[in-house]
């Protein structure tokens, strides 16, 4: 059977059109312009076998207005009618449409949120999996007191990239959290060995030392890396101090004075390593006879100490001869003044009975009178440092009755 409409072959037993969707119609649609042609072809035939009379031709002149006026009737209600179909097909059409389109949304809305559940399960899983995740693990294992999860956590982010240095830092932490400080230093010490170059690592290293207290070490630390690691971590290289006299030999007390662009400078005189608990430079350093070490760093507001600055100086300062005293050794019959001649930098003290003198026997300050009868006079010289001259040594006898006598 074929479709009226589409002109599609229709199976048996099919009641739709699967092309067009047109109904199929069983018993064919009455025409009732088929009779009236029928009975027009019969009439003609009729009219044809017989003489026509003016009444039947006005009859069927009437007759034929009325025809066609029915028939014109009916083709435009079969025309109304087939546009109520086309309408009503087009509507079917487009429910249908909508329909179909709601049904692709909607499988392409599960598609999508079916790929948009794998995408974060791919996500998430390559997340935990990766670097950042392990460590952010291992940190999590950390903070909750799990120290063995934590370490192998730390260890496997290690493993996965050993140039960034977050997972170092996370496993120096762990040794830290059980007050193992050596072996969390060790963490650093060991991998900077192979990565001399890489300023991350020396600046984790660095914070490590601030956050324990141990920024004495690293001066020390830079010291040993590249030229590129100084140049990125200039922050953290302190400048040394500077000294106003250089180091060397001298034949008289010297004074030196220390300079920084950093805010303290702390010294020591004894040959031990300075630091901020040593003697804190405030004012110029006397240099006594005999060899000075003076040793010094500069500290930055962060406590950051420079390298330790040593310079030794030798102050040897010539003795001076036995002092000259006057009058000389002898007998004398008259008063006199006696005079000790005293160089600059020496005081000298004096014994009238023999006795050795010391700086706790008499000082000379100006000619004194030479006393009556025997007398032994010993003197000496002494310097701002304890060192001693040569002892002169002058026997008087004064006897002024003998003057009277005469």
């Amino acid at each position: 059977m074929k479709c009226t409409r589409c002109g599609a072959y229709i199976p048996d037993g099919e009641l739709y059109c699967s092309e067009c969707g047109c109904e199929v119609q069983i018993v064919p649609d009455y025409n009732p312009l088929d009779d009236v042609l029928t009975k027009e072809v019969k009439g003609s035939i009729d009219s044809y076998t017989r003489p026509m009379r003016t009444n039947d031709i006005n009859n069927r002149s009437e007759n034929t207005g009325r025809r066609r006026a029915v028939t014109g009737n009916m083709r435009r209600e079969r025309e109304r009618d087939r546009e109520r179909e086309l309408a009503e097909e087009k509507r079917r059409q487009q429910i249908a449409r909508k329909k179909a389109m709601k049904q692709k949304k909607k499988k392409r809305r599960i598609i999508f949120a079916c790929l948009l559940v794998l995408f974060v399960i791919a996500a998430f899983v390559f997340y935990k999996n990766s670097y950042v995740g392990v460590v952010k693990s291992g940190e999590k294992a950390l903070n909750a007191g799990n120290y063995t999860e934590a370490e192998n956590k730390f260890t496997q982010a290690i493993h996965k990239n050993k140039k960034r240095p977050e997972a170092y830092t996370g496993l120096a932490n762990v040794y830290k959290a059980q007050d193992e400080l050596d072996a969390a230093e060790a963490v650093f010490l060991n991998v900077l060995k192979d990565q001399n170059s890489n300023a991350d690592l020396y600046e984790a290293t660095v914070k490590f030392y601030l956050d324990t207290d141990q920024a004495a070490k690293i001066p020390d630390l830079l010291d040993e890396s590249s030229s590129s690691v100084k140049k990125a971590l200039s922050e953290y290289i302190i400048e040394v101090p500077e000294f106003s006299l250089e180091e060397g030999s001298f034949d008289e007390v010297q004074q030196v004075s220390l300079s920084s662009e950093e805010d303290q400078i702390y010294y020591t005189t004894d040959g031990s390593q300075p630091s901020t608990s040593s003697t804190k430079y405030t004012e110029p350093i006397l240099l006594n006879e005999g060899e000075n070490t003076v040793k010094a760093i500069s500290v930055n507001k962060k406590g950051i100490p420079s390298l330790t600055v040593t310079k030794t100086y030798n102050i040897d300062i010539p003795v001076a001869d036995a002092p000259a005293v006057t009058p000389s050794t002898g007998q004398y019959e008259q008063a006199m003044k006696i005079t000790i001649q005293v160089p600059d930098g020496y005081t000298a003290y004096y014994t009238t009975d023999g006795t050795t003198p010391s700086e706790s026997s008499n000082t000379y300050l100006e000619p004194f009178d030479m006393p009556e009868g025997k007398t032994v006079l010993q003197v000496v010289l002494i310097n701002g440092q304890g060192k001693m001259s040569q002892i002169t040594t002058r026997s008087y006898e004064l006897d002024l009755g003998g003057d009277e006598e005469e």
